[in-house]
């Protein structure tokens, strides 16, 4: 594979890559180069997690990236996730080690590494002091929206540590490329602000867009401008709210009835959930999307591509339901070898369906 095929499988179905040009270099230099994903630990794995971000873990893999998921119980601690027990994220990790196995995401160049594995080491701390005296407090307090906090009202000071830590596992493991959903981008570029006044190599960065829950945006959206990104995390797909999110172990009866309530505004494409699944998992995935339909409201209609599926869309050539049968349809056949995976792990997602 060419530097170039490598690029373009980097930096395919991103929102936002930083930049292009940096990991051009970097894969003409390296031949094996590093890089990861965290992920705090609750709740069962959607959409946006286990394929979105699978599926792009994946690209990475085939790209020649050891590649780490990183099981960040320590973050999830600090952020009360499952109540700041310990042993109940833990659970929670075992699970999403399972769930991206599932998707794919194995082999040699994979490794999955514990947040607690870092903390053990004196060195780690001494960077996260180093981060920390490299930042002020009101820089450190803007970042706090990467673990879903504002910055007002009364704040615990163990969620002080929380940026300086993300940005220190990416010193400690050494990583040469940040991957992220759009919502982690602050810290991000907090890694590479940080590592230029340290004087160490900073790392790119490519951020793949956050899908919309089910429930889409509740008002009128300008059908051309995109969200701006706060709008965005505040109606993510969230496992927290899971009427409204589609989880990879799904039944295929329970597809098929979130996205028979799925807000799916009619002409339009932009903070439309159910176009979005058409845009970052289909396209993203399959060479071809297609629309099964009774001869009487249109026939059969085949899509190569987002841009072609798009125009007829938002012409109105495509009924909101018609949309909504197929694209379940087609998820159900996307999902299934994590379902399958599932249908011999059931006791794990049990216990963490009672966390």
């Amino acid at each position: 594979m060419t530097i170039e095929d490598k690029v373009k499988l980097v930096v395919k179905n991103t929102e936002e890559v930083i930049l292009e040009s940096e990991i051009q270099e970097m894969l003409e230099r390296k031949k094996t180069p590093k890089t990861y994903i965290g992920f705090e630990l609750s709740g069962l794995v959607h959409l946006g997690t286990g394929i979105v971000c699978g599926n792009k873990l994946k690209d990475l893999i085939k790209a020649g990236f050891e590649t780490i998921v990183f099981l960040a119980d320590w973050h999830s601690w600090i952020n009360n996730k499952l109540g700041a027990d310990m042993e109940k994220i833990q659970l929670a990790g075992e699970y999403f080690k399972k769930a991206f196995e599932s998707v794919g995401v194995k082999g040699s160049n994979v490794k999955y590494i514990w947040g607690s594995e870092l903390v053990e080491k004196i060195t780690y701390w001494e960077k996260v002091v180093r981060v920390a005296k490299s930042n002020s407090l009101t820089r450190m307090l803007r970042t706090l929206p990467i673990m879903g906090r504002k910055s007002e009202g009364e704040l615990e000071s163990a969620f002080l540590y929380y940026p300086a830590m993300q940005v220190a596992d990416i010193f400690d493991m050494e990583i040469d490329l940040a991957y992220g959903g759009m919502d982690q981008r602050k810290a991000h570029m907090l890694a590479r602000d940080t590592a230029e006044k340290l004087g160490i190599p900073k790392p790119t960065c490519i951020h793949t867009p956050l899908l919309t829950g089910l429930q889409g945006y509740g008002k009128k959206m300008d059908a051309e401008i995109l969200p701006d990104l706060s709008d965005q995390i505040d109606v993510k797909m969230s496992k927290s709210r899971p009427e409204t999110c589609i989880f990879i172990h799904d039944s295929e009866e329970k597809i098929k009835e979130k996205l028979k309530k799925a807000n799916c505004p009619p002409k339009q494409v932009v903070a439309n959930p159910v176009t979005e699944i058409v845009q970052y998992i289909f396209f993203d995935a399959l060479d071809e999307f297609k629309i099964e339909r009774e001869e009487k409201f249109g026939g059969d209609m085949s899509y190569q591509s987002f841009d072609s599926f798009r125009q007829d869309y938002v012409e109105g050539k495509i009924h909101p339901q018609d949309l909504k049968t197929n694209v379940a349809r087609t998820l159900n056949q996307l999902l299934k070898p994590s379902r399958s995976y599932f249908d011999n792990h059931e006791d794990i997602i049990e216990e963490v369906k009672k966390l």
